[in-house]
């Protein structure tokens, strides 16, 4: 399989593209704005302790004060916390939404191939090295590489089949990296970020470049040159795949990157068969619908059904990765009565989201096909990160009708004839409502003004939306 990232550079973003085969897989965003926190290390100072939460709210110098659970304090070695107390902590996960940014006190720094836990003393290896003398090989690779000194370590997926030396050069950079930001934790009057983690395009070179990456494609020489020092110091076997991208059309147009971010931002996905996926995102799940669409198949409605879930559940699994969608997924299949097409299309899905880097499980299909899956919530979605919530709507996705507004104002035009007196009424209304008032409405109007006694006028007002009017007393 042939896979490339692309990695496009302006002063105001970055953004990162995973292809393989051509497709656009995931999509990472970097703005200068707002950059991301997770592994960012700060000295912070808990300003609220809620027993009752086994919680505590700690000021780390943000707009919103971030959260750490009790959980994660005994896991890094602490053992009680009073508001007022300084203590070290490191980001797990981004602010989302109105919540703020997710801590730990079990602080850990990345390497390409391993992670250094310097107030442990485990030795973990990734679930994904399932051959078990492998595994017992880097063990005893990391055990030879770390000495006496103290800190514990997991190793990574990358981690599988290299060599002790390689090991060992990551384990020497962890280290010194760890003793510069135990000096700046010490000092007294020192607060707030003390570790800020790698850039995005630096990360890439780190978590994404497998082996199964061919090239990587930057548009930018000033970081061209950045990844390429990175990448002999950190990553040697990855600096011969960075190639320089100087083409006069732009990076992302290569293998249509940019059409496929504006497509992932739609509802509707539409499979190559003729069927479709429906996605909606909410605050406490993302819900996804499965619909045979035009596809009617050659042999009967069960072949079809069956045909049309297959091909849906390698979208899905895509989908979840390019829209980075995390927690709680729950897909509706299609309807199938004959078993093995359930188990089938169950072992599809799973087998596709193998191939995320995210962790995801999926419990089994239940009888009216749904399959709940949860996916690992790291960061923020990436219609959450390029979109807002529609100031029209308020985030319904509809709009009320033009006749249900102008039933709206006629009973505010009566509450109001009942509480107030005055010579005539103007109502202030999008254009599509006073038309709708000025025709099909008018002789409800009419008669509306016979009852009240009193004259009432239309004005169009350009800047509102189909929901907004006035009521205006003269």
């Amino acid at each position: 399989m042939s896979e490339e990232i692309l990695i496009n550079v302006t002063p105001q973003e970055t953004r990162v593209a995973v292809v393989e085969n051509g497709v656009l897989q995931e999509v990472h965003i970097e703005r200068a704005s707002h950059r991301g926190l997770v592994g960012n290390i700060y000295k912070g100072r808990v300003s609220r302790f809620l027993p009752g939460m086994q919680a505590a709210f700690v000021d780390i110098g943000l707009e919103r004060t971030a959260f750490l659970q009790t959980a994660e304090m005994k896991a890094g070695g602490v053992a009680a916390l009073v508001e007022g107390q300084d203590l070290t902590v490191q980001v797990v996960k981004d602010p989302i939404g109105t919540k703020g940014a997710r801590l730990t006190t079990q602080v850990s720094l990345p390497a390409r191939y391993v992670v250094y836990m310097p107030t442990s003393d485990h030795i973990g290896i990734s679930q994904k090295i399932d051959n078990e003398e492998e595994r017992l090989r880097l063990r005893a690779a990391v055990r030879s590489a770390m000495g006496d000194e103290p800190g514990g370590f997991i190793l990574r997926t990358m981690a599988e089949q290299v060599s002790e030396e390689e090991l060992k050069r990551d384990i020497c950079y962890l280290r010194k990296l760890w003793q510069r930001v135990s000096e700046r934790m010490h000092e007294p009057d020192r607060h707030g970020l003390i570790h800020e983690d790698l850039s995005l395009v630096l990360r890439a070179m780190r978590d994404l470049v497998r082996d199964n990456i061919e090239k990587v494609r930057i548009d930018s020489r000033e970081m061209y040159i950045k990844a390429q020092e990175f990448a002999l110091e950190f990553v040697p076997d990855v600096a011969p795949r960075i190639e320089y991208y100087p083409g006069e059309r732009p990076i992302f147009d290569l293998y249509s990157v940019e059409d496929e971010i504006k497509r992932a931002l739609d509802r509707r996905v539409a499979l190559k068969s003729g069927g479709y996926l429906v996605i909606d995102q909410t605050e406490a799940m993302t819900t996804v619908d499965v619909n045979t669409g035009t596809y009617v198949g050659h042999r009967n409605l069960a072949e079809t059904i069956f045909k049309t879930n297959l091909e849906a559940a390698h979208a899905i699994a895509r989908q979840l990765r390019l829209r980075n969608l995390g927690g709680m997924i729950i897909v509706d299949f299609i309807d199938m009565g004959d078993p093995d097409h359930k188990r089938q299309v169950l072992r599809a899905l799973e087998r596709a989201l193998a191939r995320d880097r995210v962790k995801a499980s999926i419990a089994d299909m239940s009888a009216l096909g749904l399959v709940e899956i949860t996916r690992k919530r790291t960061r923020e979605s990436l219609e959450h990160l390029l979109c807002e919530t529609c100031p029209a709507c308020k985030g319904r996705g509809v709009l009320k009708t033009p006749e249900t507004v102008a039933y709206e104002i006629f009973r505010e035009i009566l509450r109001e004839a009942r509480q107030f007196g005055t010579d005539e009424y103007l109502v202030v209304a999008s254009q599509v409502v006073v038309d709708r008032l000025s025709d099909d409405q008018a002789q409800s109007l009419a008669r509306l003004q016979e009852f009240i006694g009193k004259p009432i006028h239309l004005q169009v007002e350009p800047l509102y939306n189909q929901e907004e009017y006035e009521v205006v007393l003269t």
